[in-house]
């Protein structure tokens, strides 16, 4: 009787033990028969393998889209960078004057405003004729300039910078700045005497400033620039010097001033 009653424990022991290892849970809390054997880990591995794929396809949308967002600018003004490195390349003198005159309007405009009282308004003649100087003779010039220096000098040592400097000082430069004062005063209706008057006044002062002004931009334009991008940085720093050179240009005629 006894052996008949272990024997039938042992019968219902091996049974629930059996019930336990054919089931297991799923994600959602139900319990799903599974058969016996080499499967349950099959089936279990799977179903482990299914939520960190979840997650982390969530995740990584998640991430894509805030790199997507955050970087629309960068992209941007890269494609505005690359779009104009393009036109240098494929247009150089056409996009050197264009980018030679917005700087010289802007630099007008910014020389106007500095010593400007809020009742006066712009002198937009003025600004037309810097535009114009601008596109017409200062890009071309300085485009055809430094493919000059680039062939007469083609290393960029610092021998060689020195040489591309010191022909800037005593030959470009002088030679613009002549340009510059007589063809701005002639738009400005004065005679041949009124422009030597002006040139003998403006003329030396503003070429001892471009000498303390110019040599650091020269060198670091011709030191470390290559070719094709020199007229812009030197445009870049002529944007100071412009607000200072227009404004010289802007002075009342000698014979005015002797009066």
């Amino acid at each position: 009787m006894t052996g008949a009653l272990f024997r039938n424990a042992a019968s219902d022991a091996a049974r629930i033990f059996r019930l336990k290892l054919t089931t297991t849970a799923n994600p959602f809390g139900k319990l799903n028969p599974l058969p016996i054997g080499g499967n349950i880990r099959r089936l279990q591995s799977r179903s482990f393998y299914r939520t960190p794929q979840f997650l982390g396809k969530a995740k990584e949308t998640r991430v894509s889209g805030f790199c997507t967002s955050s970087s629309s600018s960068t992209v941007s003004t890269a494609g505005f960078i690359g779009w104009y490195l393009g036109m240098v390349k494929s247009r150089p003198v056409l996009t050197k004057s264009v980018t030679s005159s917005l700087i010289y309007i802007a630099a007008d405009l910014s020389s106007q405003t500095i010593p400007q009282a809020l009742v006066e308004s712009y002198d937009l003649v003025r600004t037309a004729r810097m535009g114009g100087y601008g596109l017409l003779i200062l890009g071309p010039t300085l485009h055809y300039w430094f493919n000059l220096m680039s062939s007469l000098f083609p290393k960029r040592d610092l021998i060689t910078t020195f040489k591309k400097m010191a022909m800037g000082q005593t030959v470009y430069g002088p030679a613009m700045n002549v340009v510059f004062f007589s063809l701005n005063a002639a738009l400005q209706g004065e005679n041949g005497s009124e422009i030597v008057a002006r040139l003998k006044r403006d003329l030396l002062p503003t070429m001892l400033n471009g000498v303390m002004y110019w040599p650091l931009c020269d060198f670091i334009t011709f030191k470390f620039c290559p070719v094709y991008l020199q007229p812009l940085v030197s445009n870049s720093f002529s944007y100071l010097w412009t607000i200072y050179i227009t404004y010289m240009a802007s002075r009342a005629t000698p014979t005015t001033i002797e009066i």
